[in-house]
């Protein structure tokens, strides 16, 4: 993120889009854009960027971007929807950039092949299998129709007070993590993560359910079991809902929300709180190490959403075994910033109200730390959240571990995240270090004092041994992890 200038806040953009004016400088003409006429409008004075298919005029917009006018600019008289996706799917830009709509892209006109000369592909079945198929563009769509059939499929069956759905996923390592299930709004919505992927079951119907959720890790069988609510036959499981037995890329599905209740807030420094929610009783979802989530809330009737990352509700101090939650309530740790508007509303959210959560998010994967000897961990502020999860993870479950350093930069001392907790840790376990860095200390402060630079880390990351494998995380504010990785 970038310094704003004063009244280019997100509160002062909304005020701009409810003001009734011309933000698209067509007077509320909608236009079908060419791609030639799109590359016209590349300078900062001029800018329009389609993504998924709409045109914006991003032009007013840019001082009002968090991400500054160069990264705006990078899509340019583009079709940023790539850009997009890596950077901040998450935002609703439909409900942020609906008075700069222009209008569509132009359907593009496709030439038809000459004769019947295709190019061969051969492509897995699945990602991450050994079993190929061998298909020409013309075969994609049967390809993709035998890779339902032979792996993924689903089955209902009943008796007087329950229903069972089975899902058949033929995957070895399905666990906890990869099911997602929420039975809400008459709805049963069982997705299914299988690397990029995911496979869906969703499915209406007119009655309330309890859940239960069986897992067969060996052969990949997932069970779902819904009580009645009264005891008679059911005809048919249910009315199939859009993307209803679907495989595709988890990117092209979009995030899929669910109501949670504020149980309780608590101060953990002067600015920061941990925040719990629950789910509802009806959802199944365990967030995997290393991986977000995002918070919804409507704003003066735009809908605002920021990503964060769960944490456990204390630093555990045995390491033992794994300290897993048992998946009811999400824990955050939130900075809440005096001028932040979604921070603001999320502060005064009072206790029993709800808010919007997603399915996890990250491409974080525990392959990363397996066989590791050493993990440096590299965090300033509120990116000590993201470390939490690893620490017990890498801890718990790393046999080989040596050494976990944490280099933990802040402002002050008053900044300091779980400042008790880390010490103790570090005393407990003779495997783990924690270095506290401040940019703003106090003259009776005998701690290392700084910001993030090469010689201070050529201080902390030194290896176990010659060719120990090392893992760094870092995780900060944007200026602090590009200097970091640099």
């Amino acid at each position: 993120q970038v310094p704003l200038k004063p009244g280019r806040s997100l509160m002062d953009w909304i005020r701009l889009t409810k003001s009734g004016k011309d933000l698209t400088g067509l007077k509320g003409r909608l236009v079908e854009v060419t791609e030639d006429e799109l590359a016209k409008h590349n300078k900062k004075e001029d800018c329009w960027i389609c993504i998924r298919g709409f045109v914006y005029n991003v032009t007013p917009y840019m001082e009002y971007h968090p991400g500054g006018e160069d990264e705006l600019m990078k899509a340019a008289g583009t079709d940023g929807t790539d850009l997009f996706d890596q950077v901040h799917r998450w935002v609703n830009y439909e409900s942020m950039l609906k008075e700069c709509l222009v209008g569509r892209m132009a359907v593009k006109p496709i030439a038809a092949p000459k004769g019947e000369v295709f190019q061969n592909e051969i492509i897995p079945i699945v990602p991450y299998s050994k079993v190929y198929i061998l298909v020409c563009p013309k075969k994609v769509f049967i390809a993709f129709s035998l890779l339902y059939c032979l792996f993924y499929s689903y089955d209902w069956f009943q008796t007087d007070s329950l229903i069972t759905v089975v899902i058949y996923t033929k995957q070895k390592d399905m666990n906890a993590e990869l099911v997602i299930v929420d039975c809400q709004d008459k709805q049963l919505r069982a997705e299914i993560i299988v690397g990029d992927y995911s496979y869906l079951v969703s499915l209406g119907r007119y009655h309330n359910f309890a859940l239960e959720i069986n897992i067969t890790e060996k052969i990949g069988k997932v069970e779902i079991i819904l009580k009645k609510k009264d005891k008679v036959h059911w005809e048919k499981l249910g009315q199939p809902l859009e993307s209803h037995n679907t495989f595709i890329k988890r990117t092209d599905r979009g995030l899929f929300y669910r109501k949670c209740k504020l149980v309780y807030k608590t101060e953990v420094t002067h600015d920061t709180k941990l925040f719990c929610f629950t789910l509802p009783k009806s959802t199944h979802l365990r967030v995997a190490t290393g991986q977000h989530l995002y918070l919804k809330q409507i704003i003066a009737g735009t809908e605002v959403v920021k990503p964060y990352t769960p944490v456990l509700p204390f630093l555990p101090l045995d390491f033992k075994e794994p300290s897993h939650q048992d998946g009811a309530q999400i824990y955050l740790m939130i900075k809440i910033y005096s001028h932040g508007l979604f921070t603001q509303a999320l502060d005064h959210l009072q206790i029993g109200a709800w808010i919007s959560i997603s399915n996890p998010e990250g491409n974080f994967k525990k392959s990363q730390v397996e066989g590791l000897e050493d993990l440096f961990l590299v965090a300033a502020g509120t990116g000590f959240t993201p470390m939490v999860q690893l620490l017990n993870l890498a801890l718990a479950e790393v046999s080989c571990l040596q050494t976990v350093k944490l280099l933990f930069f802040n402002k002050t001392e008053d900044d300091i995240l779980w400042r008790d907790q880390l010490e103790q840790l570090a005393l407990k376990d003779e495997r783990f270090e924690v270095q506290f860095i401040l940019s703003q200390p106090t003259a009776d402060w005998v701690g290392k004092e700084g910001k993030i630079s090469s010689c201070l880390l050529s201080q902390f990351v030194k290896r176990s041994r010659k060719d120990s494998k090392v893992l760094v995380c870092i995780c900060g504010p944007t200026p602090f992890t590009e200097q970091g990785v640099q």
